[in-house]
């Protein structure tokens, strides 16, 4: 493990590398400690990045991710997507990292930090891709997170299927329909239910992401699947991450404190 301290403010910025069996290199993340670390033990937040960013894109988008760990009282972890829509690919057994962030990232995380280590307090949440990815990891893995949120998400890949390295880790669509299906965030509904998990999501009404994620608010609704939904003027942009995230990271702090 490798640890840097990037930033100095109230609460502390480290950046770790983890070796891992799930990836080809060492898995790769940023941490926001809050003020107060020493006398007492905070929720966590997993923002992932989207398609072509990596550990430092929230922290472009939010330049003060550190204030609002502050404000909030909780640990924000940003870890490198590297492209991989957070799944282990079935054709790819090299990238693996669904496994990474659920068997390596997290336990580090908990083992090194002064987390509250309860899937209570854990939330997991990104943009694009990594808004598909918080809803994936969170649904199948709700024991690990109980709360989980996407804004501007790819929620449902398969009207997509020619574009941003999906075909890469999943097989063409046209021969891989089932796969495909199964690695969705709409495909895997079934599983989910009523009072598993804490849902947000959110998307721009100028956004292409809109109709999959108007979709998806229909079919919670059929479920009866608790949830906040939002649609907001904006389109698949860094403004409209920069205003999202806030409602989120809030949305978050209150389901930690019911």
């Amino acid at each position: 493990m490798l640890v840097a301290c990037l930033w100095a403010t109230a609460s502390t910025t480290d950046s770790v590398e983890i070796v891992t069996p799930n990836l080809p290199t060492p898995g790769k993340a940023v941490i926001i400690t809050p003020d107060g670390a020493d006398d007492q033990r905070f929720p966590t937040v997993y923002l992932l990045n989207g398609y072509g960013g990596d550990r430092y894109s929230w922290h472009k988008i939010r330049p003060d991710l550190p204030q609002l760990a502050d404000r909030l009282g909780v640990i924000i972890v940003t870890t490198d997507g590297r492209d991989s829509w957070y799944w282990d690919s079935p054709v790819k057994p090299e990238m693996k990292m669904e496994s990474f962030i659920v068997n390596d990232l997290v336990p580090f995380i908990d083992s090194h930090y002064p987390t509250k280590a309860d899937a209570k307090y854990r939330a997991v949440t990104g943009l694009s891709m990594g808004g598909h990815g918080g809803l994936w990891l969170g649904i199948r893995h709700s024991d690990v997170w109980g709360n989980a949120g996407s804004t501007s998400g790819g929620v449902d890949i398969c009207p997509f299927s020619k574009k941003w390295k999906m075909a890469e880790w999943l097989g063409p669509l046209d021969e891989n329909e089932q796969v495909w299906h199964n690695h969705t965030v709409a495909g895997i509904l079934d599983s989910l239910q009523p009072g598993q998990l804490n849902i947000i999501f959110d998307c721009g009404v100028d956004d292409f992401f809109i109709e999959v994620n108007r979709n998806l608010h229909k079919a919670l609704l059929e479920k009866g699947v608790a949830h906040d939904y939002i649609e907001r003027p904006g389109n698949h942009s860094v403004p409209y991450w920069r205003n999202s995230i806030l409602y989120q990271l809030i949305f978050f702090s209150n389901c930690f404190n019911k």
